[in-house]
């Protein structure tokens, strides 16, 4: 009898989990969803628009860490004892916030197994993509970053044959997230669109084309 190989993980079974139990928002542009040191009470799902998560040190230095997309969850730290924020979450641009309580979340991870695997499946998922955000910041080039980034925000690969574009993503906060300057970004989002990788005429809109996951890809093969 021919052996059936486990089903791939899809980070859209937990994130569409996660919604059935959510009641929704919208918050403005710069609106903060939660901040750094409040209590973790929920977690959080974008239904639309993006959010940044960015980190303020000890000497009120902030920085930038990611830039999540529709569909993306965060905030799974209340499932953990007295959490507290780690991080703040701002909406960039209009954004629709799903969110579940703490107290839901707990009992979904009680009495729900399929939902504890889906968990799981899912807090492994975003531990594989922090290790690939640090290698990319040790080893890679700013430009090969910013593509990156670029490729990671328009979902590149999701089946629908042409990329979203990139709303409201200001390249202040794209410097912040690849740990380069603002001016530095601008070179590299001109470049790009001298080659065709994106169109992009110095708003906040950007369209990414299959050009530049070539380009990607092609930097990144041994020579």
């Amino acid at each position: 009898m021919e052996k059936k190989s486990a089903p791939r993980f899809s980070p859209n079974g937990f994130s569409k989990k996660l919604a059935s139990q959510a009641t929704s928002r919208k918050y403005a542009n710069g609106e903060a969803i939660f901040s750094q040191g409040d209590v973790a009470n929920a977690m959080f799902r974008v239904e639309r628009g993006n959010v940044k998560l960015e980190v303020t040190s000890k000497r009120s230095n902030k920085a930038a860490i990611a830039i999540l997309r529709a569909g993306d969850c965060f905030g799974e730290g209340c499932c953990f004892g007295n959490a507290r924020r780690t991080c703040t979450a701002t909406s960039i641009q209009q954004s629709t916030i799903g969110r579940v309580s703490k107290r839901e979340m707990i009992r979904r991870l009680h009495d729900e197994p399929a939902f504890v695997k889906l968990f799981i499946s899912y807090l492994l998922l975003r531990i594989g993509r922090v290790e690939d955000d640090l290698a990319d910041q040790l080893v890679n080039s700013s430009e090969r970053r910013v593509a990156r980034l670029l490729l990671q925000l328009s979902d590149f690969g999701n089946g629908s044959g042409r990329a979203p574009a990139v709303m409201n993503v200001d390249q202040g906060t794209l410097a912040q997230v690849v740990g380069t300057t603002r001016s530095r970004v601008s070179h590299f989002m001109n470049q790009f669109r001298k080659q065709g990788f994106i169109n992009y005429n110095g708003s906040q809109r950007v369209r990414v084309h299959k050009a530049l996951l070539t380009f990607l890809l092609r930097e990144h093969a041994p020579a």
